[in-house]
């Protein structure tokens, strides 16, 4: 699967739904359009991977040596939460009021699609994280990216 891109914002319904935006329904292959995993993400979002990316994410994870300690937790606390969902008829994803709750998702959110997944955010956590790291962009693009012709 190509890399997904792009902002979207969506509104949440009174039952927790939203549409799932028509521009990154078209960047999945027909196969991985319906089913997906909702999970927590590691900062205050949650995280849509389509099920084929869930599948193939959980088989790297199956490869953990869980006699050690931290791969013990860190598999329990990835997988904490996780929940197949569907979209439904009418293309809309329902979040669960627990995960909802989790994150601080209000009616307002951002879905951030990127790599083999798609966080959604509560739209005024979202720019508020993102205001809150644009002062250290070019110093955190230095750190990561700095060396990348190095690799080669």
């Amino acid at each position: 699967m190509a890399g997904l891109v792009g902002e979207f914002e969506v509104k949440l319904d009174a039952k927790g739904r939203f549409m799932f935006p028509s521009g990154l329904r078209k960047q999945l292959p027909p196969a991985a359009q319906r089913d997906f995993m909702l999970n927590k993400g590691f900062e205050d979002c949650l995280t849509l991977f389509p099920l084929t990316e869930w599948e193939k994410l959980s088989e790297k994870l199956s490869k953990l040596n869980l006699f050690k300690p931290k791969n013990r937790m860190f598999y329990r606390l990835f997988h904490q939460g996780a929940k197949s969902i569907s979209l439904d008829k009418a293309g809309r994803v329902l979040i669960p009021v627990a995960h909802a709750e989790r994150v601080g998702l209000s009616q307002e959110a951002m879905l951030i699609a990127y790599n083999d997944r798609v966080e959604i955010w509560d739209k005024s956590k979202y720019f508020e994280m993102i205001e809150g790291s644009m002062a250290d962009f070019a110093d955190l693009a230095d750190e990561v990216m700095g060396d990348l012709d190095n690799d080669e």
